[in-house]
Parts: structure tokens; C-alpha cells; sequence
């Protein structure tokens, strides 16, 4: 199963390859390189990274390499969406951080049902030992609850906490447009070990799902250049459906 799998990825890593990188990373380079920045120098992310890392699985599609893509991007929209209101870069520096925690715990119980809700319990146990304010775990713990698509969310008691939830979410979004065929769906199918036939029934319910999510997004950025971002998910995707039924034939 695996090998088939391998077999069709190489296929789908080909037709990304050939999609530009999202209009995000170019118009917004220096807020993308600040959050790495961040990331990767600050002792709490990078403490924290080290711990999700003994956690997480990448067998999943929503390993270590999910959440650092995440996490990066979300602190990424911490920064823009904050300099648009005049913030300071204090401030911004210590929001972004929290956001970055978020994305690193959002999906560290992706493989049990309700993931949002127990990570969001959970996170608020292992933060209790980190030097975070009762209100900045809070806005963590939301943001990691309010994180899936077509669910219900929890109101946040301000503006600051809200928009930790919005930039997980977008960030977190962004991973269904080329991410999806570059790694998640092969990871996912494999783990699962789907047979061809059975992906192949579930492909155009995949698709539509992820159209759905083009209209989701949260921060303005988001809204922005979130759907570039599933509009060429669903082109590779698309591309990709034809391959298969092509070359893999022998398989359907």
C-alpha cells in the first residue's frame, strides 16, 4: 500500500512543482521571515518545539512538519494583521509567540475524536510550566479549540484573543492548498491504508470540502490570500484526479 501510494505522490509532487509559491510569501516576505525569526530563537517555542516533537507523529499528516509550517505562517499573520492597527513591537513580538505555542499544540491529539477540545485541555496542563499570563494559556487553549473547519467556536473575551484564534485557523487553512497533495493526503491514505480504489470513490467529496474552506477564512489577510491558496489545491487536485485515472489504471 505504501509503495503505491509513494508511487502516486512522486506524480502529484511533479504537478506541484510546477505551481508558483503563493502570492502570501512574496507580498508579505519580511512578516514571513520575522515569524521564523521568532520561532526559532525564542527559548519558549523553541522549548516547546522540542516537547511536541517527542509527541507528534508524522504518519498522520499533521506531525511536527505541519505544525511548524503553521506556526511560522500564523506568526507570519500575527505580524501583519497587528502592524495594520499600529501595535507596538513589543507587543507584537510577545503575540506572536503565543500564536506560534498554539500552532505547535493545535494538533498534538489529532488522532483521538473531538481533537480540538482534549488539545485545548491538554495544552492548558503543559503550558501551567511556562511563564505565560492565566489570560495568554487562555487565548492559547481557545485558539487551539476553535481551529477545525465547519464546527462550532467559543467566543473569545477580546479582541487580542480572538485574533490568536484567526491566525491559527488561516494558518492552519492554508496547508489544504498545495501542502494537501505535496504531503497530508499520501501520509494520511497510507497510515489508513485506504486501497486506490476506495481514495479514488472519496476523491470528489475531498475536493468539495476543500472548496468549502475558500470561503472560511478569518483575518483580513486571510481572506485576502487564503483562497489563492485552495484555488490551487483544487488545480493540482484536479490535474492530479486525471493522472491517476491515467497512469493508475490498472489499480481502479
Amino acid at each position: 500500500m505504501k509503495l503505491i501510494y509513494a508511487r502516486i505522490r512522486k506524480k502529484a509532487l511533479q504537478i506541484v512543482s510546477r505551481y508558483p509559491s503563493p502570492d502570501f510569501y512574496q507580498d508579505h516576505f519580511l512578516s514571513n521571515e520575522l515569524s521564523r525569526q521568532y520561532f526559532e530563537t525564542n527559548p519558549f517555542t523553541v522549548q516547546l518545539r522540542a516537547f511536541v516533537a517527542s509527541k507528534l507523529k508524522d504518519d498522520f499528516g499533521h506531525g511536527l512538519d505541519h505544525a511548524v509550517k503553521v506556526a511560522v505562517d500564523a506568526g507570519a499573520l500575527m505580524v501583519i494583521e497587528n502592524k495594520l492597527v499600529g501595535s507596538s513591537n513589543d507587543f507584537i513580538n510577545r503575540r506572536v509567540i503565543i500564536v506560534q505555542c498554539a500552532a505547535l499544540l493545535h494538533d498534538i491529539k489529532r488522532k483521538q475524536e473531538n481533537h480540538a477540545v482534549k488539545g485545548a485541555e491538554y495544552a492548558g496542563k503543559v503550558l501551567k510550566k511556562y511563564p505565560f499570563d492565566p489570560d495568554e494559556i487562555e487565548d492559547i487553549c481557545l485558539a487551539i479549540r476553535n481551529h477545525e473547519a465547519f464546527k462550532s467556536t467559543e467566543k473569545s473575551n477580546s479582541l487580542e484573543g480572538l485574533l490568536v484564534s484567526d491566525c491559527l485557523y488561516d494558518a492552519d487553512k492554508f496547508r489544504w492548498g498545495p501542502d494537501n497533495f505535496r504531503d497530508t493526503v499520501w501520509t494520511m491514505a497510507s497510515f489508513l491504508k485506504i486501497p486506490v480504489v476506495k481514495f479514488m470513490e472519496l476523491y470528489p467529496n475531498g475536493m468539495e470540502k476543500i472548496a468549502k474552506i475558500k470561503h472560511t477564512f478569518r483575518t483580513g489577510t486571510g481572506k485576502k490570500f487564503g483562497p489563492q491558496f485552495i484555488d490551487t489545491g483544487l488545480a493540482i487536485g484536479e490535474e492530479l484526479f486525471d493522472v491517476i485515472h491515467r497512469e493508475f489504471a490498472d489499480l481502479l
